[in-house]
């Protein structure tokens, strides 16, 4: 029976407490070849929504960036390169980061600290932007994480959110459905060797919060003019606010 002191890990119920044990299995498995499997089971558009993400997000030159959830730092490294100044990658899973910290050895304005979105080791009002891609899904308190964002933010700051989410569209949700279902997880053993990984990470996208209850929660820690933007007919959506 679920209760308060449990939760969703995909279409399982578990304990709150081995949420995070849970998932941090899930990323170690997977890590050395998760964004393969990005390139693989999105046919590459990953690549398109994340440059969709930081073209809303509009790096500039005196902006530095908080990457919550920021795994292998392709985020933290594509605000690089359109111009921001620097980036912090902030994520518990330590396998994730050493796999980012070897790709991006030569970025001495891209840091990295292993850290619980739920508490990210820094002062309040630091950053210009922050952002997580792929992240939220997997926090056992998404609440509390969205007001640790919003703490660091300075005042003028801005959240960007990638996440997958609710298609919009009944037709292609059938389709959408059998490739996730049936071949992400046979994908996912042929490429990782871990079918289960793959099992959880689609039906954690089924039990994620709608587009409208995110946007819901960025207002109720605080954050102004929120607003979410789908793409690929909802099978991901940009989520944004400010902090004022």
């Amino acid at each position: 029976m679920e209760n308060k002191n449990n939760i969703d890990f995909g279409n399982k119920i578990v304990k709150k407490s081995d949420k995070q044990i849970l998932v941090n299995k899930v990323f170690n498995s997977v890590a050395r070849k998760y964004d393969l499997m990005n390139d693989i089971t999105s046919l590459g558009i990953h690549r398109s929504w994340k440059n969709d993400l930081i073209n809303w997000l509009a790096p500039q030159s005196n902006q530095n960036l908080a990457d919550i959830a920021g795994g292998t730092g392709d985020i933290a490294h594509k605000f690089i390169k359109a111009g921001g100044n620097s980036a912090h990658v902030f994520d518990i899973n330590k396998e994730m980061i050493e796999v980012g910290k070897k790709r991006y050895k030569n970025y001495n304005n891209l840091d990295w600290t292993a850290a619980s979105a739920e508490k990210i080791p820094v002062s309040d009002d630091t950053f210009e932007r922050v952002t997580m891609s792929f992240g939220l899904r997997n926090i056992t308190d998404r609440n509390k994480s969205l007001e640790e964002i919003y703490r660091i933010l300075k005042p003028g700051g801005r959240f960007i959110c990638l996440e997958l989410s609710h298609v919009d569209n009944a037709f292609f949700k059938k389709f959408y459905d059998l490739w996730s279902f049936k071949f992400m997880p046979l994908i996912g053993q042929k490429v990782t060797g871990d079918k289960e990984a793959y099992t959880y990470l689609v039906e954690s996208i089924r039990k994620f919060p709608t587009q409208a209850e995110i946007n819901q929660m960025l207002s109720s820690v605080g954050f102004a003019r929120v607003k979410y933007r789908n793409l690929c007919n909802g099978i991901v959506a940009l989520h944004s606010g400010w902090k004022f």
